[in-house]
């Protein structure tokens, strides 16, 4: 797309990586709504404006659309960056707390899609970015179910990108690694860790707080997010990390699986 100012659209704008997607569009001019569950919409910081919208109610997504495109008369860019994080042992996860997640970071994309896509058609214009994770290329040990969300984003988003393609909208995936967000505060997680995990699941979570993963400014994502803005043909994907993280998505492509799977094992141990 071209660099004339646009409407976007950023579910879950009112803080980490969504604030700061939506504090950078807004400064270079174009015109950006935030969602919130809880929005206050007299509020607008830092020059965007925010929506209450619930991206796991169709309701609340189709009338935050409906509003907007009412207001605009059009939307640009949609990115669907709403998303829950969720850790502890596989087996110590309740179904209930798997659905939670897949209806957030998995469907709540979905309904974002099928609310904005007839508008984008009608116009045979329009961008989608979904923010994944890296974590979409391998399974995550105690972020087990958190991992399959992402690779199913990531696997949903190629496959809409070849049915809208011919309508002129373009499909995107972001892969960032570990940003100095509150998501690492609010992940879900299971009300008992059983003995026989315990001892595994807290070393990986020492292993976790004790690295620079979450040192990264979420302004650096947001450069990338812009810059894919004014790409007129950008890359199906975009890896946004550093250091180990990065390197993990290249090896996981080149290194046989048992041998990548026992780096893993290794690391967290």
């Amino acid at each position: 797309m071209s660099e004339y100012m646009k409407v976007v659209l950023v579910t879950g704008g009112s803080s980490g990586l969504g604030k700061a997607i939506c504090s950078r569009l807004a400064a270079m001019g174009h015109k950006v709504y935030g969602t919130s569950r809880k929005a206050d919409e007299s509020d607008q910081p830092n020059g965007y404006s925010m929506l209450a919208m619930d991206v796991t109610d169709e309701t609340s997504v189709n009338a935050a659309v409906a509003d907007l495109i009412e207001r605009e008369g059009r939307i640009d860019v949609l990115i669907n960056n709403a998303g829950l994080g969720i850790q502890g042992p596989a087996e110590d996860i309740p179904v209930a707390d798997a659905m939670r997640l897949f209806d957030t970071n998995v469907f709540g994309p979905h309904r974002m899609c099928r609310a904005v896509l007839p508008h984008m058609r009608e116009r045979k214009l329009g961008l989608i970015i979904n923010i994944s994770s890296v974590a979409a290329n391998f399974g995550l040990p105690y972020r087990s179910f958190y991992s399959a969300s992402k690779a199913a984003l990531d696997r949903y988003a190629e496959a809409l990108s070849t049915e809208v393609e011919r309508f002129g909208i373009t499909v995107v995936t972001v892969q960032p690694g570990e940003f100095n967000t509150n998501i690492k505060n609010g992940r879900i997680t299971p009300s008992v860790i059983s003995e026989a995990h315990r001892p595994g699941y807290e070393r990986a979570m020492e292993v976790l707080g004790g690295s620079m993963h979450y040192s990264r400014d979420p302004d650096e994502l947001a450069r990338v997010v812009a810059r894919i803005m004014a790409t007129p043909k950008p890359k199906v994907t975009y890896i946004v990390a550093q250091g180990m993280q990065k390197l993990s998505v290249q090896l996981r492509k080149v290194l046989p699986g048992r041998m990548f799977m026992g780096m893993v094992r290794k690391h967290y141990e």
